[in-house]
């Protein structure tokens, strides 16, 4: 018998009221199914519905129509605090709770589940070192205390605590300077690998989609315009979907104009 996929989307619709009558349609009836193990980057400019789909996964807010399922149970029969407990989050400014240190941070989905202490401080190490954050030097730490790019590590770490097998990230690494942002995605990407995850992915910028996704989602006013590998998506004809990947390349052209020599040895 098949497995089911982690995340399936089966003609999901959501809209949002708009003023006294008038509603505004974020997704519409999109199809899609996500597989284990998948890193995949769902891309659209504002108001493209892509970060309502996300939230759909694991109920921060309920589909109007269709069906949602996560590892073959549908949303709907879910009790959303437990379905949020066994999917990791990420949110794009790290979300950490000021006033707790990073390992109280780190464990406080496993100490909600009622893990014994010295197992949460075990898997808090863990974690700290996964995401190369000294324990000694950070644990103690409040967040005010880190920079942008420690602090949406911990937000990873926080995510993997109770070491769920999917992960959601909503504009995880939008926030941090360029050097930062680069680093992160490839880390996160290698611990992706290394743990088996299944990663879904918010994104604006289609370089970081391309360089870390094996597939991209394209979303335009609600819908699903496009879905595939990079290579898959340049043989689209949609317009929209052509003018996104073409964006890396422009920008790549007039960097070697501006810097002609930044490459050389």
């Amino acid at each position: 018998m098949p497995t089911a996929p982690p995340i399936s989307f089966a003609h999901v619709g959501k809209s949002f009221a708009n003023g006294a009558a008038a509603r505004v349609v974020a997704v519409d009836d999109v199809s899609l199914d996500i597989a284990a193990r998948e890193f995949l980057a769902i891309v659209g400019g504002s108001g493209s519905g892509k970060t309502t789909l996300l939230r759909l996964a694991n109920r921060l807010t309920d589909a109007d129509s269709g069906t949602v399922t996560v590892e073959g149970e549908d949303v709907r029969n879910a009790d959303p605090v437990q379905l949020r407990r066994r999917i990791g989050y990420v949110f794009q400014s790290g979300g950490l709770f000021p006033h707790m240190s990073v390992a109280e941070n780190i464990g406080i989905t496993p100490r909600l589940l009622g893990w014994p202490a010295d197992q949460i401080a075990a898997r808090v190490a863990e974690l700290l070192a996964l995401v190369q954050l000294d324990g000694d030097g950070h644990g103690a730490r409040m967040p005010h205390e880190l920079s942008g790019g420690q602090r949406q590590r911990v937000g990873v770490a926080r995510a993997l605590a109770a070491r769920p097998r999917i992960v959601l990230m909503d504009e995880p690494f939008g926030a941090l300077d360029p050097l930062t942002r680069d680093a992160l995605g490839e880390d996160y990407r290698a611990l992706h690998r290394q743990l088996g995850l299944t990663t879904v992915m918010i994104t604006h910028d289609m370089t970081e989609a391309l360089l870390l996704a094996d597939r991209i989602a394209v979303m335009r006013s609600g819908r699903l315009l496009a879905l595939g590998t990079p290579a898959e998506l340049s043989e689209s004809r949609d317009a929209y979907v052509l003018q996104l990947l073409r964006t890396p390349r422009r920008q790549a052209e007039r960097i070697n104009t501006l810097l002609p020599g930044a490459g050389a040895a």
